[in-house]
Order: structure tokens, then C-alpha cells, then sequence
């Protein structure tokens, strides 16, 4: 397969291997779990200048069916997103021109949105709200035409050059947040590899080549065995735990997060969706959504209900988490949105809730 850029020149040029990329475990299973149901929404990347945003986003491209990759421009108009019709062809010739935007071309491929906190808020919630339908509808004066549009959503953002708004934020349905490395060995393997792909691309991904057929082979796999599993009670009880103790607000957490769970469980090809296949999502689902915890308390119950170890390489999600919440507290005060009521505290029972792990390594 190769990945084309469907908004640019049209050139292909060979793309990093996914099974190549180095200390991105958890960037890696939010793509693969977007893409095995991109009914979650997409996944939103935040981080630094260098952090291998747009190098993952384009190796996922090319494990799907297509190989496509879209890359959105910053200053695209809401026309060029969506597509135009021709109405002047409705009234001569009584039949609908439709002329596609980049939605109908990242069908069933990549949607790739750098520096998506950026855009007007309208294109934002036009984007997810295609990315988490999979059907596009353009209406013009009466006439309308729809057209399926299955693709994964990947947007990055540097926090340092803006937020994005809270509310556009939470319709994301996954959240990564990366971090500059500073394990020297784990820097030079990085640079290693991307000199040696820099050198020879043919000869590097030809390495990996093996790799990256089994990826392919079990999105593949993944796609069709997801709809034969189902939700006990167990994982239902687990999930509302969790997003009760990171006092999210509405439902779209609990949806987003057993459709996760159900995605990696048809990854790893496991008979049925449980509480441990909720605790590996459950982290990249809240990160964007927590408002409120005591993350000490929600890691050691973490630790003891989800039979799960912190990875000695990745760091602990709390600080992000207590960031995050302070973040969206100062969003919701600055927007000042005309309706907007604050949450109103309840008397209800303490539930210890958990800050589920990031995935160990295979």
C-alpha cells in the first residue's frame, strides 16, 4: 500500500511503518481502536513540536483498506470540507451535481487535521460530527445529498499555540497527550530508525514488512468479529465506576468507552468484552473529560480492581488528569456560552473509581 496525500499534490511517497514507531504504545492503540470502529470519533493528539504527531497519523493511513490519507489545510473553506452542489444543474437538468469535498475522499481512509484547535469552531463540529455519524449531508436551498463517509479522524494540536473549547474538545472520543522525551536511549533509537528510513525507506520497511501485514490482518479481523460482542453487567458496572469517579460530564464518556473496549477486545481477538479491556481505554476516553478526582485513591484502586502495573516507561496520568480539569474549569469560564448552567453537586455515595493504565507492552 502507499499513502497519498489527497489534498496536496497527489505524489505518493513512502510512509514510516506503524509497527516502527518507538515509545507511542498508547497513541498506537487509540489509532488502532479508531480505526477498527471509527464510530468512536477520532482521536485528538496533543503535544509538542516533534512528537511524531503526523508521522503516526500517516503509518495508520496505511494499514486501512484504501491507504489514504486526507490532510485538511488549515484555511480550508466549509465548502472544500464537505463538497458543493451544482444548483443551477438541479433547475436545468432536474438531476443533483455533487462535486466531493475531502470528507467523500478520506472515505474509509485517514481524515488528518494538523493543528485542528486552529480552525473556525464551525468546521471543528462539522468534522465530528461526520467522524462519529460516518454519513455527510449537503443542503443547498432545499436540495440535500448525502454520501457515506467512514474514515478515522486524527486531529493534533500544540497546546502551546492555543486550546481548543472544551465542548468541541469532549466530542473527540479519544485523547492522547504526548511529551518530549527525555530517556536518552529511548532518543537515540528514535533517531536511529528515522535516519535509517531517511536513507533507505525501501530497505527499512521491508523490515517490518511482516509487522505490518499482521496490523493490517487484524483491523481486518477486528472489523468483522465486533459486532458479535456484547456488554454484561460487569462491564457496564465498570465503566459507570469510572466515569462517575472523573465526574464527566453527560454520557458520551460511557458510550465512547465501551465502544473502545469492545474494539480492543476484537483486536485481541478475546471471546468477550471485560472490566480489564475497560481499564486499558478508560485513560485516553477521560483524559479530556475529567473534571474532578482524587487520583491518588483512583490509582491504588486501579491497581487492586484492574490487576494492572504502571508501565516503568510511560508516566503517571494524574498530573495530566488534575491539568486537564483545570483546564476545561477555565474553559467553560472564558466562553461565557449564553445557557450555560455549571454542574450542581448531588448527595450521592463516594464511589472510588479508577485512572485505568496505559496498555502494557506485547
Amino acid at each position: 500500500m502507499s499513502v497519498l496525500h489527497a489534498s496536496g499534490m497527489g505524489q505518493a511517497r513512502p510512509a514510516f511503518p506503524f509497527a516502527a514507531l518507538i515509545g507511542q504504545s498508547a497513541l498506537q492503540q487509540a489509532l488502532l481502536l479508531a480505526a477498527i470502529d471509527p464510530g468512536i470519533g477520532g482521536v485528538l493528539v496533543s503535544g509538542p513540536r516533534g512528537t511524531a504527531k503526523s508521522t503516526a497519523a500517516r503509518a495508520l493511513a496505511e494499514l486501512l483498506p484504501e491507504g489514504q490519507l486526507v490532510t485538511l489545510p488549515l484555511g480550508a473553506s466549509e465548502d472544500r470540507l464537505i463538497g458543493t452542489l451544482d444548483l443551477e444543474t438541479v433547475l436545468r437538468e432536474n438531476t443533483v451535481r455533487f462535486s466531493p469535498g475531502l470528507l467523500a475522499k478520506a472515505h474509509q481512509g485517514v481524515l488528518y487535521v494538523d493543528e485542528v484547535n486552529l480552525l473556525p469552531d464551525a468546521l471543528v463540529d462539522a468534522l465530528l460530527d461526520v467522524a462519529a455519524s460516518g454519513v455527510n449531508t449537503v443542503e443547498r436551498d432545499g436540495i440535500s445529498h448525502s454520501h457515506d463517509a467512514h474514515f478515522v479522524l486524527v486531529g493534533t494540536m500544540n497546546p502551546e499555540e492555543g486550546e481548543l473549547r472544551a465542548q468541541l474538545t469532549d466530542r473527540f472520543g479519544l485523547m492522547i497527550e504526548l511529551e518530549n522525551c527525555f530517556d536518552p536511549r529511548v532518543r537515540q533509537q528514535i533517531v536511529k530508525a528515522r535516519l535509517a528510513f531517511e536513507l533507505d525507506p525501501q530497505a527499512f520497511r521491508a523490515r517490518y514488512r511482516r509487522e505490518q501485514d499482521a496490523y493490517v490482518q487484524r483491523i481486518v479481523q477486528a472489523r468483522t468479529a465486533i459486532a458479535a460482542l456484547d456488554f454484561n453487567e460487569a462491564v457496564h458496572e465498570r465503566v459507570s465506576t469510572l466515569c462517575i469517579a472523573a465526574a464527566v460530564d453527560g454520557l458520551r464518556a460511557d458510550l465512547v468507552m465501551l465502544r473502545a473496549a469492545r474494539a480492543l477486545a476484537a483486536y485481541e481477538q478475546a471471546g468477550r468484552v471485560t472490566p480489564g479491556h475497560v481499564d486499558r481505554v478508560a485513560a485516553s476516553v477521560l483524559l479530556h473529560r475529567r473534571h474532578a478526582q482524587d487520583d491518588s485513591k483512583s490509582l491504588s484502586s486501579g491497581r487492586a480492581e484492574g490487576n494492572a502495573t504502571p508501565r516503568k516507561d510511560e508516566p503517571s496520568s494524574s498530573a495530566a488528569g488534575t491539568a486537564n480539569a483545570e483546564d476545561n474549569h477555565q474553559h467553560l469560564s472564558d466562553s461565557a456560552d449564553w445557557g450555560y448552567l455549571p454542574p450542581d453537586p448531588v448527595g450521592i455515595d463516594t464511589v472510588k473509581g479508577v485512572l485505568p493504565l496505559r496498555p502494557k507492552k506485547r
